[in-house]
């Protein structure tokens, strides 16, 4: 494979690793939003209404950061009652089918999320509820996290073609 097929796997691997870091980190986050959320209601009787809304919108950063971490580790579901049969090569044939489905998804994905950021720009968007938060910073990240899912789509199809000629990209 080309030295920039290269550098752009080793790029976007490592942008996919960093994003996966940054979703396990925010799990702490809502650990200490709902832990305070908890104190708050039961011990001092003064509960804080943005706390589980918060830990909603970050739980949903959670899933989207996580996504482009586990296309990256190879660790998504998938059958392997044929799968595991196969050989290095026939995996990558059957990964390189399967990963251009998951190309048409993600971009049909990007369009919408694109259709609705920019209607949650246009309208200032927010929560009916008492916190009432903007949800444009969430859907900038879905945005943001569906173009590093695609990316690193795209480096699996270097990954899977390399295979196939017998080549290791790392």
């Amino acid at each position: 494979m080309p030295g920039i097929i290269r550098r752009y796997v080793r790029v976007v691997d490592r942008l996919s690793d960093w994003a996966g870091w940054l979703a396990a980190a925010l799990i702490f986050v809502m650990i200490a939003t709902l832990l305070l959320d908890a104190v708050t209601r039961n011990v001092i009787n003064m509960p804080v209404h943005w706390a589980i809304e918060f830990t909603q919108f970050t739980l949903a950063a959670y899933y989207f950061l996580g996504g482009p971490f586990t296309l990256m580790r190879d660790d998504h579901v998938r059958m392997d009652l044929l799968y595991a049969s196969l050989s290095a090569r026939g995996q990558a044939r059957l990964d390189l089918i399967t990963v251009w489905c998951l190309i048409f998804y993600l971009v049909v994905m990007l369009m919408g999320g694109i259709s609705s950021l920019q209607y949650a720009i246009e309208t200032d968007e927010r929560r009916f509820s008492m916190w009432n938060p903007s949800v444009i910073p969430i859907k900038a990240l879905m945005v943001v996290c569906l173009v590093l899912m695609l990316m690193q789509a795209f480096s699996l199809v270097f990954k899977h073609m390399a295979t196939l000629r017998g080549e290791e990209i790392a």
